[in-house]
């Protein structure tokens, strides 16, 4: 019997994990709730923090595991858990949405990863959330518009920035 905080095959189950129940939680506060404000004339879909979570989750995953088709496969499986529990066409935004975003995200967040988890962590964020964002206001049929587009990435970024902080101060340890 191995020894599961040692075994590296049982590794990418809690990122995984991480990764679908964020997913999943998002689509279906969103498919609930819809735009809701945030104050300061912004606003976010219901699921936002949930996304961001599911943002720094995905980059969990790619740290984990060494297979490029991972978060592809969890996104699909994501889409598939959404269909079920809220709407199918929220099921296709969101996993256009996230995979197109991941393309973005792994072209950042591989290449940085050795060097620095933190900044990866952030830029990739920085760089995939606007892709996210616009992809799934505009698939899912809510408003592109300044407020929910600006409202979404300062939760989204600033999620990552979180993170990132707390994996600089991780490190310097």
């Amino acid at each position: 019997m191995t020894d599961p905080r040692t075994d590296d095959t049982t590794r990418p189950i809690a990122p995984a994990a991480a990764f679908l129940a964020t997913a999943v939680a998002a689509n279906i506060a969103t498919d609930r709730l819809g735009l809701v404000p945030i104050g300061f004339g912004l606003a976010v879909t219901a699921g936002t923090f949930a996304a961001g979570a599911a943002l720094i989750a995905r980059d969990w995953v790619q740290q984990t595991t060494p297979r490029w088709w991972a978060v592809p496969a969890l996104i699909a499986v994501a889409a598939l858990l959404t269909a079920l529990t809220a709407s199918p066409a929220l099921a296709v935004a969101s996993g256009l949405a996230f995979l197109a975003a991941e393309l973005v995200d792994w072209a950042v967040f591989t290449p940085m990863r050795r060097r620095t988890l933190a900044g990866a962590v952030l830029a990739s964020s920085v760089v995939a959330a606007p892709v996210d964002t616009v992809l799934f206001l505009h698939l899912a049929g809510f408003p592109v518009t300044v407020e929910a587009v600006a409202g979404q990435l300062l939760v989204k970024t600033g999620m990552a920035a979180i993170a990132a902080v707390w994996l600089a101060r991780r490190a310097s340890r």
